[in-house]
C-alpha cells in the first residue's frame, strides 16, 4: 500500500499532462507536420513532465528510500498508464487494443516505448541523485 498511493499520483499526474499535450498535437501539431513528427516534438516534452512528476512524488512521499518500493511505484504507475491508453484510444479515439499498442510509426512507437519504461523507472532514476 504504501506504493500504491504514490503510483496513482504519479500516473495522474504524467497522464494529464499527456492528456493536454496530445490534445494540443494532435488539433494544431499534426496538420502541419504529421503524426510522427507531432508525437517526436512531444516527447521532450513529455519527457520533462515526468522528471518534475517523480521528483515531486520523492518529495511528497519521502519513503521508502530502498530501490525496489521506488520501482514498484513506476510499476504501479506504468499499469495505469497503459491501462489509460488502452481508454483513451478505444473510448475516445475509436481505435482498436492492437491498433494503440502495436500498430505504431516505427519511429516515434520505439521512442514512445523507451519513454515509457523511463516513466516507469523514473522514480527511482531520480531518487539516485
Amino acid at each position: 500500500m504504501q506504493t500504491f498511493k504514490p503510483g496513482i499520483v504519479y500516473f495522474l499526474l504524467v497522464f494529464g499532462a499527456g492528456f493536454v499535450l496530445g490534445t494540443f498535437r494532435e488539433l494544431l501539431v499534426v496538420p502541419y507536420v504529421g503524426h510522427r513528427t507531432a508525437e517526436l516534438l512531444e516527447m521532450p516534452l513529455m519527457l520533462l513532465a515526468t522528471v518534475l512528476a517523480a521528483r515531486w512524488i520523492n518529495l511528497r512521499f519521502p519513503e521508502p528510500h530502498h530501490n525496489a518500493p521506488r520501482l514498484a511505484i513506476g510499476g504501479v504507475a506504468l499499469s495505469l498508464m497503459l491501462a489509460g491508453e488502452l481508454a483513451v484510444g478505444i473510448g475516445l479515439r475509436d481505435m482498436t487494443a492492437t491498433d494503440i499498442m502495436l500498430n505504431r510509426d516505427p519511429v516515434s512507437g520505439t521512442a514512445y516505448y523507451l519513454s515509457l519504461i523511463l516513466f516507469a523507472a523514473m522514480p527511482w532514476l531520480v531518487s539516485r541523485r
